[in-house]
């Protein structure tokens, strides 16, 4: 039903009834959605309590994740200067993606008019009138799980209206928006990827009738811009503000008037075209989307091959001032390399600059990108004149090549290939300069791993391949392997502790009068079952209303031996519960500070509120690479780059556990796709997973030991993530030292083991040592718990569960639990 009735507004010409059916349908729309997942919005109740210290915490970041494209002497503006707000975004602003990382019920929200108005600015107050006018003659659709609007109709301005403003006001604010969000995916449509011919008429309208333009992008995910190319000078400011969260019209505010200089720095590449991307040709496919691009993702792609194909380059942001970036010493041997810089402000204005570190290496037998980052670091704020010393020190696994066929002769291991490493320093990619190099003499193994998630069947990817000069992508195909998971499962299968009848309560453990493993000892199999699954469906009873779900102890005998329940809410963008709670910038605009420090600093503030609103794991961070600029979840993530997205997401998550809580860094892993995301295989070679996709979560896990991660829906060469072994047991635990608890994404796909085929489901999982199925029922209208008798049946039998797989599952939640602060 609910799909006939979208096709329905589809065209319907009249917004106010247009409107009312959309409002019918979002309600019957949550009514008939179970769990809560599929919830158009989780409503807040009680008070629109502020929590610390968070909206100048949010407005800092907001501010500082601004990216400054182009600025003509257009910005900024001062305080007598008077603007037509142009946009209906101006007032109807995107302040965050859809669905359960986005919708949060924030105390308040501020747009660009507020923005303004609180800064002392002065608008075009007959244009704001008209757009109010608009705006409440035609409302904001808010649609519904999975249909939410990625714009807003316009309204149609004549000629004479823009005329009038142009000769009543002195410079003109655009404001365009976008948004997406999960089970929303971007599509190369217009008032989507493109740009609507109501926005574009607008932006001509505007250009023919002002001197001074300046574009404002409300827009969690890139969007198309080679509409900055037809306008040239005629547009002599672009700002992209992503989205800001509820300070978003303060800390716009604050840029346009100087309060805060732009610092922020792209985290993807801006191509001319979407067809310029290297995924293009295979995003968005329902069965599988193989990965041909390989690790030339984002610039490491352009800067290889295209650079003329880039509009705007990986790392890009410009300031009111200017900065010198002055190279003080450099040192490189074969264990790491070292530079010292001084950044000085020799412009202006006060501000900040971020310094960005790039490696080159050397093309040998494996091929490699032109440049990849391998380091960075951010000034504080520096007055006109003054200097800071940065010290960057880079391991060389930061810049090694992990060989999955073994063409070096070192199968499965990381090496340095014989040759010159030369390393760059720049304000971005394509402006970085060589400092120094460092020459091996002889390839240098520095790991040798096992093989993982190994491809089972013939794969397509690009290598560099040299002519005359220049690199071209070329294809070539990659064999498929036999993993031998089953002999390397059964090897490593955990001694059983066994079951003794003891009493112990679990408060022994905390005071460390017994270990976990001997409270373990004590629990029977259908407890220790319990464990290893979440209370049922959302919004359990044991935690703040509006929450995720409940796991730990969630059945009255293992409350009875004191193990408490474990609350989880979504995230990241804030604490999705029926409370207000503060609404913080997207996570491409917190990669876009390039601060990991102010990152940490708003985590931890969050995590404070975390626990005060009555959780224990926020599931966040967002941390899947941005593999192509349709994916409907970019906006929740960081960056092309699993550098900047490792440094990002360890930030975040230190935060977050510094108060006591627990981060879940998610979803792990090759979740780059929101259209058929619980069937779409991910086919990608084991290079590109260890080098691209993993490299983000082995940062955050070594750096920040997050005490939760989360699997995603999607299979990884034909193998669910929630039943990956070689994801979650070989790589995660046993090389990246992970000892926290792996959950599942809420609702995983039903399968059988191809190794056991007495497992299936639970027991799978189980196996895999992915602890936690969540929210704990296959059913989603189930709100209780049930034991999952097919698990349970299959332990002590010939290739079935083991009680020790069960023990270790619960040793882990258990473990991951001692560490939470109640």
């Amino acid at each position: 039903m609910i799909i006939e009735i979208v096709f329905i507004l589809r065209g319907i010409k009249d917004m106010k009834l247009k409107h009312k059916i959309d409002k019918f349908v979002s309600t019957i729309s949550e009514r008939i959605s179970s769990g809560g997942v599929s919830q158009l919005e989780v409503k807040a109740e009680g008070e629109r309590d502020i929590f610390g210290n968070m909206p100048n915490l949010i407005r800092e970041a907001a501010g500082e994740g601004i990216v400054l494209l182009k600025n003509n002497n257009a910005l900024p503006y001062n305080k007598d200067t008077k603007i037509s707000v142009f946009g209906r975004c101006q007032l109807d602003y995107f302040y965050v993606g859809y669905g359960s990382g986005g919708d949060v019920n924030a105390p308040y929200f501020v747009n660009v008019i507020d923005g303004i108005k609180n800064a002392g600015g002065k608008v075009n107050e007959w244009l704001l009138n008209y757009y109010k006018d608009f705006s409440k003659n035609n409302p904001a659709p808010h649609g519904f799980w999975g249909h939410w609007p990625m714009s807003f109709e316009e309204p149609h301005l004549d000629d004479e209206t823009v005329k009038r403003a142009s000769e009543e006001s002195d410079v003109a604010l655009v404001v365009i928006g976008r948004a997406a969000g999960e089970d929303r995916e971007n599509t190369l449509t217009k008032g989507s990827y493109y740009l609507t011919d109501e926005e574009r008429k607008l932006l001509d309208q505007v250009c023919n009738n002002f001197s001074n333009v300046t574009v404002l992008l409300d827009c969690g995910n890139v969007i198309d811009m080679q509409w900055v190319l037809d306008y040239n000078d005629r547009l002599r400011g672009i700002i992209y503000a992503w989205q800001g969260g509820m300070e978003s019209g303060n800390a716009i505010a604050d840029v346009l008037y100087g309060k805060v200089n732009p610092s922020g720095k792209l985290t993807d590449t801006i191509a001319i075209k979407y067809e310029d991307y290297p995924s293009a040709k295979h995003f968005g496919n329902k069965l599988f989307n193989m990965y041909v691009e390989d690790i030339f993702v984002g610039y490491r792609y352009f800067e290889t091959f295209a650079k003329e194909k880039a509009l705007f380059p990986f790392g890009y942001g410009l300031s009111y001032t200017n900065f010198d970036i002055e190279l003080l010493d450099f040192k490189a041997d074969k264990e790491k390399m070292t530079a010292k810089v001084q950044v000085t402000n020799i412009g202006k204005y006060a501000g900040k600059e971020v310094v960005e570190l790039f490696a080159m290496a050397p093309q040998g037998k494996l091929t490699k990108p032109l440049m990849s980052l391998v380091s960075f670091a951010k000034t504080t704020e520096l007055a006109p004149g003054e200097s800071q010393k940065i010290d960057l020190e880079v391991p060389a696994y930061n810049f090694a090549s992990f060989d999955d066929t073994g063409i070096t002769g070192h199968k499965y291991a990381y090496i340095l290939e014989k040759g010159e490493y030369k390393f760059f320093i720049g304000e971005n990619v394509r402006e970085a300069q060589e400092i120094g190099s460092f020459e091996y003499s002889e390839d240098t193994v520095l790991e040798e791993l096992e093989a993982i998630c190994a491809p089972k069947e013939y794969i397509d990817r690009i290598i560099a391949h040299k002519i005359n000069g220049s690199y071209i992508p070329k294809k070539v195909t990659v064999k498929p392997e036999k993993p031998y998971l089953r002999e390397r499962i059964i090897k490593n299968l955990p001694k059983e502790i066994g079951h003794i009848v003891h009493n112990y309560n679990f408060e022994l453990v905390k005071s460390g009068e017994i270990s976990v493993e001997t409270f373990v000892s004590s629990l029977n199999n259908e407890e220790l079952e319990a464990l290893t699954r979440g209370q049922g469906g959302m919004d359990s009873n044991y935690g703040v209303a509006g929450n995720a779900g409940a796991l730990g102890g969630i059945i009255p005998e293992l409350n009875k031996k004191g193990i408490p329940p474990v609350i989880t809410t979504d995230g990241p963008a804030g604490i999705r519960v029926r409370k207000y709670t503060s609404l913080i910038p997207c996570g491409t605009a917190l990669a876009s500070t390039f601060n990991t420090e102010l990152v940490e600093k708003l985590a931890t503030e969050m995590g404070r509120e975390l626990r005060n609103a009555g959780s224990n794991v926020l599931l966040a961070p967002g941390m899947n690479i941005h593999r192509n600029v349709l994916c409907g979840r970019n906006f929740e993530y960081f960056s092309e780059d699993p550098l900047l997205t490792g440094k990002m997401a360890a930030a975040y998550v230190k935060g977050i556990q510094a108060s006591g809580g627990s981060a879940c860094p998610k979803h792990f892993a090759c979740n780059n796709q929101e259209s058929f995301r619980t069937v779409n295989n991910s086919i990608v070679s084991q290079r590109a997973l260890r080098e691209i996709y993993l490299k983000g979560f082995e940062i955050c896990v070594k750096e920040a030991k997050p005490l939760n991660i989360m699997t995603s829906y999607n299979k990884i060469n034909g193998v669910w993530s929630h039943y990956n072994y070689d994801l979650v047991t070989t790589v995660l635990r046993k090389e990246w030292g992970f000892d926290g608890s792996v959950m599942t994404d809420w609702w995983m796909q039903h399968s059988q083991s191809h190794e056991f085929p007495n497992l299936r489901d639970n027991a799978y999982r189980v196996r895999s040592q992915v602890d936690v199925y969540m929210p704990g029922s296959f059913k989603k209208t189930e709100k209780k718990y049930k034991p999952d008798k097919s698990l349970l049946e299959t332990v002590g039998l010939k290739n079935g569960l083991t009680r020790g797989e069960l023990e270790r599952s619960a040793i882990n939640v258990l473990n991951m639990i001692l560490k939470l602060k109640y």
